[in-house]
């Protein structure tokens, strides 16, 4: 009887070692590859899906999402991608359609799993009643720098971590756990900003460009002049004159301007108006501080605070 315990136990030894073979020699589950139009959307996706994911930002927060070319280090990484994040809503028109085109990568293209737009998970504001190109650079389904808003962050993030378990169900549990993690932490930072900007609610503003509507309508901030006299044409000095006469009778407490803007408008309003030129962080890398969601917003309310101080 020993003896044939001690066959079964060699046995069972053997069959220990082969499984452990198997199961190393097993090649690990490929990582997704994330193409994502903005910063905050390869933000967003390094939150849900971790190490799982391979991302890649096709532009920086130091650049207009609106104005880039489809070079060809874009169109080799969206032939790669099985995942596509953007915002929508034509903010990236001069060039994602483009992009699409040419990669000939069938699991992006609209209407597939692959091809994931942020503006149609959240409530769009500044919808035009009449689109017209002579009006200047206005989107017919509405404002599309959602990003400024976190709230709007809070509903993408859901749908996207759906979207992730879709595409890759064996890592449904992990992608779960990650949202549920995220969606906790996030929670608990806008109860935060809430208290924190609550001192700003009311102020007055002036903006170069009509892309922190989610904002002004998140924090209660009032918008009365934009230096562009028209959404994507360049502040002319007319212009400017006829702000500054603005502030006279309405006046702002500040000018706001992207970090990628051209920031001599806005100092040359805020040195004759005697008030602070703001360079806000559009978005995660817009400045040293906005090193994530997290921080961008940290970073935003921060300076606005400073600012009417």
């Amino acid at each position: 009887m020993v003896r044939i315990h001690f066959k079964e136990t060699i046995m069972n030894k053997k069959w220990y070692i082969l499984i452990l073979i198997i199961t190393f020699s097993q090649p690990a589950a490929a990582k997704l590859n994330v193409f994502a139009c903005e910063p905050e959307w390869a933000a967003l996706a390094k939150e849900l899906g971790g190490n799982k994911l391979r991302i890649y930002s096709a532009t920086t927060g130091l650049q207009d999402p609106h104005h880039i070319q489809a070079r060809p280090s874009l169109l080799a990484k969206a032939r790669r991608a099985d995942l596509l994040v953007c915002t929508g809503a034509e903010l990236e028109i001069g060039w994602l359609p483009i992009l699409l085109r040419r990669t000939g990568n069938r699991k992006i293209q609209v209407g597939q799993l692959g091809h994931f737009m942020a503006s149609d998970y959240v409530k769009m504001l500044d919808i035009p009643t009449v689109v017209d190109r002579s009006l200047g650079d206005i989107h017919a389904a509405g404002n599309p720098h959602i990003q400024t808003d976190p709230s709007n962050i809070a509903n993408v993030a859901l749908v996207l971590a759906q979207r992730l378990i879709q595409i890759d169900p064996r890592r449904a549990n992990y992608y779960q756990r990650r949202y549920q993690n995220f969606s906790k932490r996030w929670q608990q930072a806008m109860q935060r900003w809430k208290k924190q900007a609550a001192i700003l609610k009311g102020t007055s503003i002036v903006v170069h460009h009509k892309s922190w509507v989610y904002m002004e309508n998140w924090l209660g901030l009032q918008e009365v002049a934009t230096l562009e006299p028209k959404p994507g044409l360049p502040p002319s000095s007319w212009h400017l004159a006829q702000v500054l006469r603005t502030l006279k009778q309405n006046p702002a407490k500040m000018v706001i301007h992207s970090a990628y803007q051209n920031s001599r408008p806005a100092k040359w309003l805020a040195r004759r108006a005697n008030i602070p030129a703001v360079a806000l962080p559009s978005t995660v890398g817009g400045n040293k501080a906005a090193k994530d969601l997290f921080s961008l917003f940290d970073n935003i309310i921060n300076q606005l605070k400073a600012a009417i101080k």
